[in-house]
């Protein structure tokens, strides 16, 4: 991964750098930020370029879900938390949608895993649920039922980890229904 910036202080020039794209010696995923062209391809290119554009950034709600693949959903844009305060992000591609957070509710169960060689912070599946059941009504009460249904089918479910992050994010009392009538 190469940033147009430190390209600049490689001495490479700018228009060398065009040129380099043009030839098809690098590509680039996103503006001012270029890779070698024969490496493989991204597994996830839209998260890796989240990564590196927006590193104060976390992966969260259906696009945490789609990582730790526990929904059906296919997200047209990559949902990112950012504390509370932050000045939004410019990036034209990928797509963003950007939810504000605040204290334990966004610094809880962050998550690094390397995805191409970058460090990408995306947050647990149990913090997930919680976040998505506070954002029921905006991403659809459908969408986190299932998501809880796919996360219970799995073996490694910890319901004590799910109620703590319920309890951070307040929704403790709306999650517990759900929760009980699923054990």
């Amino acid at each position: 991964m190469l940033r147009t910036g430190a390209a600049l202080r490689a001495g490479i020039h700018p228009r060398r750098l065009y040129d380099m794209r043009d030839e098809g010696v690098v590509e680039e995923l996103s503006r001012g930020l270029y890779r070698l062209a024969d490496l493989p391809a991204l597994s996830n290119p839209d998260l890796v370029t989240v990564a590196l554009k927006i590193p104060a950034g976390v992966v969260c709600l259906i696009s945490a879900l789609a990582y730790h693949e526990i929904t059906t959903q296919i997200p047209h844009e990559v949902h990112l938390a950012l504390p509370r305060g932050t000045e939004p992000p410019r990036l034209k591609h990928p797509p963003l949608r950007v939810f504000w957070f605040t204290g334990g509710s966004f610094t809880e169960g962050i998550e690094t895993h390397n995805v191409d060689g970058i460090g990408l912070r995306v947050y647990s599946p149990e913090k997930t649920l919680a976040d998505c059941f506070k954002y029921r009504n905006k991403l659809g009460l459908d969408t986190v039922l299932e998501a809880l249904r796919l996360y219970r089918s799995r073996k490694r479910s910890n319901v004590d980890d799910l109620m703590k992050f319920a309890r951070v994010c307040r929704v403790e009392k709306v999650m517990r229904p759900y929760l009980e009538a699923l054990l």
